[in-house]
């Protein structure tokens, strides 16, 4: 059977206790206060003694090399300290991750690559500099246009995660061939951007040969060992604090060149450093989520199920570095088929480097999988949740594999019954209207993998009663102070508040990055094992290690499931497109605190919600640079923006995660709520279009 632990509920997300006691509750976060009174410091909060400051100087070509830097004016200014190139700084390792390989030398891979580094007294006179450095270059013919036919196209072995690239389960010609009822369709999606509020910084500085680094990052441990590797350091001369951190979505899952940059001038002037991206410079320094183009191929029987599954990617990397978007991925997860095929295409342009955006190939892949669905359930004249029902699967149709739990039917079910659907007229564009406004509802299904990575924690009990749990975890916003100090206390039958939680300083004992939506399982399992060894051994300190645990594992697919519902308007007169309500029901294992779990559901919806209506970015094919580069011209959904949001989810006890119970829960938010709106577009509509976001120029609604 497809569910293997089947004991579960449904309970609104309203729920405010736990059987177990401390984990379940709807626990306030710990660093609450600090954030909003400003005691919490972030990596440019960080001001030692004699600090100087940095800005960073972009390359203006998208490819080539430099051949002269003058920095006789920005060494002018007053306050001036240096001028950094790749003539005059130090000399690195060579990066495993290229994009770090600064100021190292003359070539210039993409527009926005690092070509020096002013250093001044001040922030203004540092910004003064680096608009006075005069830079020549040798210019070379770019690309920067991905295209469905680019010559350059390869099949990588790999994706995103380590997915092979290509796979073949059945004969898919054959059975697409033989289907009774076929849908062939291409779906779009530009750039997108993570922006976090907190631009990436660094404050460096050296004591001694100790390096000390206070980096917006989303995993310090990272940090530490690519820094001790670039500058041939031993990992205990390194120090990289990530206390605080003001989101990152990805964009701050491995080290970017903001720190290198920090610790290269701050060797260079013997000063503390501190260094700030510009918001118009992040999106080509610290990753973007790579444009796709998805052809989805749908085979079926008049009863809706599938006998033929393809879903083939087209997306692009740069020369700096392979990263490749896993968007087929997900098909390999989600529906029984006879047959399938899923298939990854990539070209290296000479674009900024791609990398993880909040749930980087489920989000558009699962787009473009559930728009193919609804499109299959209009073609047969099914209900379009009836259509997911029927093609449910007993186990992970990619590898066989039986699943931990897999509660998406309840999801479906659930979220139907609360959302109204079956009161609603199925028949797409019938002109439900309100004045100039059109009105419809859609559904789609989420999937994100349960991912749990090696960690070490400490748990020490105290004279006075209390006890000091220590594990180098990063809060980027998620609650991961709070919840891991109810798993601790509930370990070690102690109140909440005996309970001190050490996190954020790659001095603590390692642990891997936040990202993934594997934060908590993966820190949460060594937090566990440590108080459970505390608690046994009475007293003391215990520390552990939980890599024997997890390569322990038995063999199970382990997913989180959800299913998304949407209402939009379509205005006949301006040709925009809202969305009125939506509603969320997932199943994502044990919830741990449900005012933690509930604002980051909402908060992946909510960036859902951008990539279907508001965010795209446009690679100017003359300048290789990314034309919307600011907030003013990349819309995040602001408050406006962001209707009634419902969130719910299904209690899932699942014995085969992590002694949290927890599947992760990050991610998932994203991942199907731009289908559910764009579906529910095609509904008010009976217009579909299959190119986000849904602007007044790309709907067709306005002729």
């Amino acid at each position: 059977m497809s569910n293997v632990s089947d004991t579960s509920n449904v309970s609104s997300g309203s729920n405010t206790a736990s059987a177990t006691g401390v984990v379940g509750r709807p626990v306030e976060r710990r660093e609450g206060r600090a954030k909003v009174t400003g005691g919490a410091r972030y990596a440019a909060e960080h001001t030692p003694p004699g600090c100087a400051y940095a800005w960073p100087v972009p390359a203006t070509v998208a490819r080539g090399r430099v051949v002269r830097v003058d920095g006789t004016e920005a060494m002018a200014v007053t306050g001036a300290l240096a001028v950094l190139t790749h003539e005059n700084a130090e000399r690195l390792n060579r990066a495993d991750d290229a994009i770090l390989d600064v100021l190292q030398n003359p070539r210039v891979p993409h527009r926005g690559w690092y070509v020096a580094v002013a250093v001044a007294e001040t922030i203004e006179a540092a910004r003064a500099m680096a608009e006075a450095v005069r830079v020549e270059y040798e210019e070379e013919p770019h690309d920067v246009v991905l295209t469905p036919d680019h010559p350059g196209l390869y099949r990588p072995e790999e994706a995103n995660g380590g997915a092979a690239g290509g796979r073949e389960r059945g004969d898919f010609d054959r059975e697409y061939g033989a289907a009774p009822h076929a849908i062939d369709v291409t779906y779009t999606l530009t750039p997108l951007h993570n922006h976090p509020m907190e631009p990436h910084a660094a404050t460096a500085l050296w004591e001694g040969g100790h390096l000390i680094a206070y980096d917006s990052s989303q995993g310090s441990t990272t940090v530490r060992q690519t820094l001790a590797a670039l500058f041939d350091l031993d990992e205990g001369q390194v120090t990289v604090v990530s206390e605080h951190v003001g989101g990152g979505f990805g964009s701050k899952g491995t080290p970017r060149p903001n720190v290198v940059l920090a610790a290269l001038a701050a060797r260079h002037t013997g000063r503390p450093v501190k260094l700030s991206l510009p918001r118009r410079e992040m999106p080509a320094i610290v990753g973007h989520r790579a444009p796709t183009i998805q052809r989805l191929r749908l085979g079926a029987r008049a009863d809706g199920t599938l006998t033929a599954l393809a879903h083939e990617a087209v997306t692009h990397t740069s020369t700096v570095k392979e990263f490749v978007e896993q968007a087929a991925v997900p098909a390999r997860v989600m529906y029984a088929s006879t047959a399938s095929r899923t298939q990854h295409r990539v070209a290296a342009l000479d674009v900024p480097s791609p990398s993880w955006m909040r749930a980087p190939g489920e989000a558009p892949g699962m787009y473009a999988l559930e728009c193919a669905m609804d499109e299959l359930a209009v073609e047969l004249g099914i209900d379009p949740v009836e259509l997911r029902l029927r093609n449910e699967p007993e186990t992970e149709p990619d590898t066989g594999k039986p699943f931990s739990s897999r509660h998406l039917t309840d999801c479906l079910r659930e979220g139907a019954r609360r959302f109204g659907w079956h009161e609603r007229d199925p028949r797409p564009g019938v002109r439900r209207r309100e004045g100039d406004l059109l009105l419809g509802t859609g559904v789609a299904s989420a999937t994100y993998p349960v991912i749990v990575a090696p960690s070490t924690a400490s748990a020490e009990a105290l004279p006075d009663g209390t006890f000091h749990v220590r594990v180098n975890a990063t809060d980027i916003g998620t609650g991961a102070r709070t919840v891991l100090a109810q798993v601790a206390a509930e370990q070690l039958g102690a109140p909440l508040e005996a309970v001190r939680i050490d996190i954020g300083s790659s001095d603590l004992p390692s642990a891997s990055l936040a990202g993934g939506s594997s934060g908590t399982a993966s820190w949460g399992w060594a937090v566990h094992k440590a108080c459970r060894e505390l608690r046994a051994a009475g007293g003391g300190i215990a520390t552990v290690d939980t890599t024997s645990d997890v390569q322990a594992q038995e063999e199970y697919a382990r997913h989180a499931f959800g299913a998304v519902f949407a209402e939009v308007q379509a205005d006949t007169v301006t040709g925009w497109v809202r969305v009125r309500r939506m509603l969320g029901v997932f199943a994502a294992g044990r919830i741990l605190n449900p005012r933690t779990a509930r604002s980051q559901f909402l908060g992946g919806m909510t960036m859902g919600l951008g990539m279907a209506l508001t965010e795209h970015s446009t690679l100017d094919p003359a300048t290789g640079r990314f034309i919307e580069a600011d907030l003013a011209g990349y819309h995040v959904p602001a408050c406006a923006d962001v209707p009634d949001i419902a969130v719910d989810w299904i209690h899932e006890d699942d014995r085969y995660l992590n002694p949290v119970g927890g599947k992760g829960i990050g991610e998932i938010g994203i991942v199907g709520t731009p289908a559910a709106i764009a579906n529910a577009f095609h509904h008010a509509t009976g217009l579909r279009c299959r190119d986000l976001p849904l602007t007044p120029d790309r709907t067709g609604l306005l002729g």
